[in-house]
């Protein structure tokens, strides 16, 4: 019988946290609680602050989109370390059974960790 393909059970999908609409498991990838939300109304699963991009490299980043892929690069890098790959581990386990939402409080989301995050997810999860 040849091998199939088996498409994973859960999707992994970013949203502002602000979004209340955003429905699944609610993961919070950020290293500070965002502005004006209540622990209550963000409904949270889990809040991963280590999956977050390190203070030292968000403080260099700046949110400045000159500086996006070299940002990215450099997050990746932290991805791919300890506590990062444990984190995203977790989270793709999540994601074979739940729909996953990783949440952000973040304007750019386009130039933002949590899209390096998001994508780095998608790639690990089409190896298996």
């Amino acid at each position: 019988m040849p091998h199939e393909h088996m498409k994973p059970k859960g999707d992994i999908n970013l949203s502002r946290i602000y979004d209340m609409d955003a429905e699944g498991y609610r993961v919070l990838i950020d290293r500070l609680w965002p502005r004006g939300v209540s622990k209550h109304n963000a409904a949270l699963d889990e809040w991963f602050k280590d999956i977050a991009p390190s203070t030292k490299l968000r403080r260099w980043y700046d949110h400045q989109p000159a500086r996006f892929d070299e940002f990215a690069c450099r997050y990746r890098a932290e991805l791919d370390g300890r506590p990062g790959a444990q984190a995203a581990e977790h989270l793709l386990a999540l994601a074979d059974t739940l729909d996953v939402v990783l949440l952000t409080a973040t304007r750019d989301v386009e130039h933002s960790g949590a899209r390096v995050l998001l994508d780095r997810l998608n790639e690990l999860r089409s190896r298996d």
